[in-house]
């Protein structure tokens, strides 16, 4: 029994790839699961201003470049454990975190300033004027998500994915409360809620959420680590500076974080401003085809797509593993290798080829069923409206297959970017400047309207979707090709 207890030990399943998934599949539904109830709150208020808490996500959209930038970099840099210390590994983790939040209030501030511009662009004439307060409230979700996502990211990448569900537990639980207190039908006192109560309510919890699962890591990850330093310096006087600083953030730390990170920060700046620039032409077709699209996002993007994102975190964390361990074998500073044996390549691509089987398993049964039973109803009642509902079922009939190629395509990217981050920004480009960008032009120059915009849009969405996998699954190829034949060329390796 003892051994049982000890093999079983949330220590050790954490670090192998069912017990990661686990954990990132609870910390993601919880999130998505207050996401798609924060509209009905809001279609239960006012079912018109549904639309304005896509400022929300559009906001969410502008920091994920800032969030997609550094944080991404921690699978090849925080995860390699093979290479680098515990102590190493957390002085990046620190340093990633101190630098994220100073680059999300700048954000957040930036997002106040603009609140009116913002509001032009992504919010439909109908219901601008009353949703200024709501994107100035909702700006500094840019410095919760900030905070959020590096602590979630580096700690994934420790192995430590308890520490983002904590943030999701968090923020589920202080999240349903207050809205039940404050904004629901049942709510206390003799006010009447607002849209502006559930931004400040998101505010809240999220900046809450953010701050409960760094104490959590400080103090379950960190500050151990910080006594046991301690204690080994003590006990050894002969180590003259105090192993304990290793754990501060630094300068160096940070060059270390910001070489991978540049590739994919620029990676995410091209694809979210082209996206950004198609849904300014959505939102100017009035409320109900934006609504419409706002309801579809929750639906793909929320619990359908929660499966997807557990599975690419999972994999992202093991295979980063899998890199740095082969990367000690043959010598870290070893940058051209030679011929790489395939069961070694293999090995190292096996969480994706993993988390590919079982991203088909699950989607496609909820994608037939959602075009066949679920799409309608469901966005009826995130928007309570008949139109809306209608327009978004059409949506998601129409595109349901694609994601298919995206789910399976979103596992196999992992390889890429836990391993070559340059050669993640080579596909990302050639799928964006070669599909999307040419799209995006013609639905600016064509004349749409709701008749017709949908015809657009799905080519550009749909479309990327497939060329996307098409575009991935060269890239792989040509990956393994170039290891498998000793023509790889690998990054430097970079103390911290």
């Amino acid at each position: 029994m003892k051994f049982l207890l000890r093999r079983c030990r949330p220590s050790l399943l954490r670090t192998r790839y069912p017990g990661a998934l686990l954990f990132n599949l609870a910390a993601f539904l919880l999130p998505a699961l207050y996401s798609t109830l924060s509209k009905l709150w809001v279609a239960s208020i006012d079912s018109s201003l549904v639309v304005t808490t896509d400022t929300y996500t559009y906001i969410g959209v502008v920091a994920e470049v800032l969030n997609e930038g550094l944080p991404r970099a921690a699978w090849v840099v925080i995860g390699d454990k093979a290479s680098r210390s515990l102590s190493q590994r957390l002085a990046l983790t620190h340093t990633l975190i101190l630098a994220q939040a100073v680059l999300g209030l700048i954000m957040s501030i930036a997002f106040v300033s603009a609140a009116e511009t913002f509001a032009r662009g992504f919010v439909p004439v109908e219901v601008r004027a009353v949703s200024i307060n709501y994107v100035r409230i909702s700006a500094f979700s840019a410095l919760s998500s900030a905070i959020e996502t590096a602590v979630a990211t580096a700690t994934r990448a420790l192995d430590k994915p308890d520490v983002p569900l904590v943030i999701s537990s968090a923020k589920f639980a202080v999240n349903i409360i207050l809205d039940f207190l404050i904004i629901s039908r049942f709510h206390v006192g003799n006010h009447t809620p607002t849209v502006n109560m559930q931004a400040g309510i998101q505010l809240t919890c999220g900046l809450t959420a953010a701050f409960a699962g760094l104490i959590y890591f400080l103090a379950t990850t960190s500050l151990p680590q910080w006594r046991r330093d301690r204690a080994e310096h003590i006990e050894d006087e002969s180590i003259a500076i105090p192993r304990q600083s290793q754990l501060r953030p630094s300068w160096r730390a940070l060059l270390v974080l910001v070489r991978p990170g540049i590739i994919t920060f620029t990676e995410s700046a091209i694809r979210n401003a082209l996206y950004l620039w198609l849904v300014s032409t959505i939102v100017a077709l009035g409320t109900t085809y934006a609504t419409a699209w706002g309801v579809f996002n929750t639906i793909r993007w929320g619990l359908v797509m929660v499966p997807v994102q557990a599975l690419e975190a999972t994999s992202l964390a093991m295979i980063g593993h899998a890199w740095g361990s082969w990367r000690r074998d043959i010598g870290i500073e070893t940058r051209h290798p030679g011929r790489v044996a395939l069961p070694t390549i293999l090995r190292i691509v096996k969480p994706a080829f993993l988390s590919v089987s079982i991203a088909l398993i699950v989607e496609v049964p909820v994608a037939i069923f959602l075009s066949i039973w679920g799409a309608r109803s469901f966005a009826w009642y995130l928007s309570q409206s008949d139109d809306v509902a209608g327009v978004t079922a059409y949506m998601w009939r129409t595109l349901d297959w694609c994601y298919i190629f995206y789910a399976v395509s979103t596992q196999l990217a992992t390889i890429l970017l836990a391993t070559r981050p340059k050669w993640y920004l080579y596909q990302s480009l050639v799928s964006n400047l070669l599909y999307v960008l040419p799209w995006a032009i013609v639905c600016q120059v064509r004349d749409l309207d709701e008749s017709n915009a949908w015809t657009y849009h799905s080519f550009v969405f749909g479309g990327s979707l497939v060329f996307s996998f098409v575009d991935i699954l060269i890239v792989d190829t040509l990956w393994a090709w170039r290891l498998a034949t000793g023509r790889s060329r690998l990054e430097r390796y970079h103390d911290s």
